[in-house]
């Protein structure tokens, strides 16, 4: 970088930019990736090594009772942005192709885990077959989870998990020190192995985006040791504070910022249009999790060389599959893979994790390939 961006912020900065003062931590907090689960990270080369199936894990639905048609409802950590949309038109797909499947996706305005278990709850009271959520928060949300299993409830998780316990299984869309890994190989080759960054990520309790940002601690610690972490800020996976928040990082660190990570598919097209803005394209990489539709103005541009994810209408597909097998008994404890309609075969891991597949890396060569 050959500059100190000192513009003053766009109108857009508002009161959100009081409220995002709060929302920082120093990158040397411990992250616990919200479960407190140890961190595995990856070979710093492109060795693998086959995850292992494990014992089942998943919690165990009570007196489920048999109908003619199987109710689901959709909980994802919010309504009305492209991801979940995408998401939620996988469930509808996977619907139309099952027989005796109803789903309706119904989630909270905002990614607010106190509306996501409220929603759950009525949803118990009024009587449904199965529920598919993706958690806003692994912990609070199991208790409401637990409930449905008791009720007779058949639960399956995806995107970003619960407690194991609290559902009987989840989607998971790639392994988590994959992702982790994908991102910061990917960051060290536009930055540098010595360089600096930030990330803007949506909660720091977020199951899936905690787990990810605890992983790429360990793997940079092992792969990267002379990068420098900057800060990492929560934004609520909410696009205008996302901006905010980038454009924070951006004037707080001027030339001493290198990169800036998107946690999410809201936060990196964010931070691209924060830099974008600050007229500091080619100062400052942005790379991050986002869909391809999101980041295809960016990536034209210039502004952006990549992005990761997988495809979430896969993962919405995959897990309404996952669920009517649960309800039929061709998925059972102990079960090493599942059928998955036109995904094929999908490995089970860790327990009760079913593992949709290893990331995409959206690039100029083949974001035109994607719709979504």
């Amino acid at each position: 970088m050959t500059q100190t961006l000192t513009r003053t912020l766009p109108c857009l900065m508002g009161s959100a930019a009081i409220l995002a003062a709060s929302f920082a931590a120093p990158a040397q907090a411990a992250w616990t990736g919200g479960d407190d689960q140890p961190t595995s990270p990856l070979a710093c080369d492109a060795s693998t090594v086959a995850p292992d199936a494990g014992s089942y894990n998943g919690g165990t639905v009570t007196g489920a009772q048999p109908s003619d048609t199987l109710r689901v409802v959709d909980v994802p950590k919010l309504v009305g942005i492209g991801y979940f949309n995408a998401t939620s038109a996988g469930v509808a797909e996977a619907a139309a192709e099952l027989d005796g499947v109803e789903a309706t996706t119904d989630g909270p305005a905002q990614a607010n885990i106190d509306d996501q278990i409220t929603l759950i709850d009525n949803y118990i009271t009024s009587g449904v077959g199965g529920i598919l959520y993706a958690a806003n928060d692994p912990v609070a949300i199991a208790p409401v989870l637990r409930k449905a299993l008791e009720a007779g409830i058949h639960v399956v998780g995806y995107d970003s998990d619960a407690e194991p316990d609290a559902r009987q299984w989840f989607v998971n869309p790639a392994q988590f020190n994959g992702v982790a890994k994908t991102l910061m190989d990917e960051l060290a080759q536009q930055i540098g192995a010595d360089g600096s960054f930030a990330i803007v990520t949506s909660t720091f309790t977020t199951p899936n985006q905690a787990r990810w940002i605890a992983e790429m601690e360990a793997y940079q610690a092992k792969c990267y040791p002379e990068m420098e972490w900057l800060e990492t800020v929560e934004a609520q996976e909410d696009n205008i504070l996302s901006f905010n928040q980038a454009m924070t990082l951006i004037n707080k660190y001027g030339e001493d910022m290198d990169g800036l990570v998107g946690m999410t598919s809201v936060a990196t097209p964010a931070a691209a249009e924060a830099v974008t803005q600050a007229d500091l394209c080619g100062e400052v990489s942005v790379m991050g999790l986002a869909t391809p539709n999101a980041i295809r103005p960016y990536i034209k541009s210039g502004c952006m060389e990549d992005a990761v994810l997988w495809n979430p209408v896969d993962m919405g597909y995959a897990a309404l599959h996952v669920l009517k097998a649960a309800v039929d008994g061709t998925l059972e404890p102990g079960a090493a893979e599942v059928e998955a309609g036109r995904l094929g075969t999908l490995q089970i891991i860790n327990g009760s994790e079913v593992l949709l597949g290893a990331p995409t890396v959206f690039n100029a060569e083949n974001v035109d390939d994607f719709d979504f």
